[in-house]
């Protein structure tokens, strides 16, 4: 899913590609969860970019994805297997809502309230270029005072 309305932003006006994370970290759709929480912690992230294996963005897997699917484990061994045995693919969102760099800050920061989400990927010409979540934007707007 992308931004559908073309707003551009005026002069001065803080635009995604301000506040947003380039190269955000991503993961295969064929990993395990356990390799996906790895990821995260390593990468200090409550969110991963989930790749086709061409590299296209097909999905979400936030932190939130796997807390409900180890809540509703039994006991270690479930967890366990969870971990292992299930794919990215399997608990990921999808389809990624997209919007691109030129896309006037506040703007983004509606779509999120709309879609009750904490961060947009960010894609121009079809290629994943960068993240932004609520926090960036929060930092820019607190910069530009």
């Amino acid at each position: 899913m992308t931004h559908q309305d073309r707003t551009f932003a005026r002069p001065n006006e803080p635009t995604v590609a301000d506040a947003m994370t380039r190269s955000p970290i991503s993961i295969a759709a064929e990993a395990s969860i356990g390799d996906a929480i790895a990821r995260m912690a390593e990468s200090h992230v409550s969110a991963l970019a989930v790749v086709n294996p061409h590299g296209k963005l097909i999905g979400v897997l936030s932190t939130h994805d796997v807390l409900a699917a180890e809540a509703e484990t039994d006991d270690d061994a479930a967890l366990e297997l969870l971990r292992r045995d299930t794919m990215v693919r399997d608990l990921m969102t999808a389809p990624a809502i997209t919007i691109t760099p030129d896309l006037p800050l506040k703007e983004a920061a509606l779509e999120m309230e709309y879609a009750d989400i904490h961060r947009l990927f960010v894609e121009e010409n079809g290629r994943l270029v960068g993240v932004v979540s609520m926090s960036d934007i929060n930092r820019a707007y607190a910069r530009q005072r």
